[in-house]
């Protein structure tokens, strides 16, 4: 994808899937933000590799890990291929969303472990000259 494009796009920042194991808590890097550019987040795809319907993530910055979304259970995914869109949930009133310097580390933290291994992630959104 041209460089130009996601910065006048909502596009798909990840150049692959990043692989996400739910098996396991921890935290995984889904985006380093480049040099001299902001992202701004608009949500992540998770497609499952399995049955992972109990488990619960954070997402934001890996210092925080969860001003992107504070905590999500991902209960209604429960058999491989399953796909789920993670974001703020809109409402009446503006959901705050959060601007990322360059070099800060975007991550997915695994709370709640009970699925498999190869889940994978897709981060959506633009970058802007900082």
């Amino acid at each position: 994808m041209s460089k130009k494009l996601i910065e006048i796009a909502l596009a798909k920042l990840t150049p692959a899937p990043i692989t996400v194991p739910l098996n396991g808590t921890g935290q995984t890097t889904i985006y380093t933000v480049p040099v001299g550019k902001i992202m701004i987040p608009f949500g992540l795809g998770l497609v499952a590799g399995a049955d992972c319907g109990a488990s619960v993530l954070t997402i934001g910055r890996s210092t925080a890990l969860t001003d992107f979304i504070a905590s999500i259970t991902l209960s209604a995914i429960d058999a491989a291929g399953d796909m789920a869109w993670l974001q703020p949930v809109p409402n009446a009133v503006p959901v705050l969303l959060k601007t990322y310097a360059a070099g800060v580390i975007f991550a997915v933290d695994v709370i709640t472990a009970l699925g498999g291994a190869t889940n994978y992630m897709d981060l959506w959104g633009w970058l802007k000259d900082a």
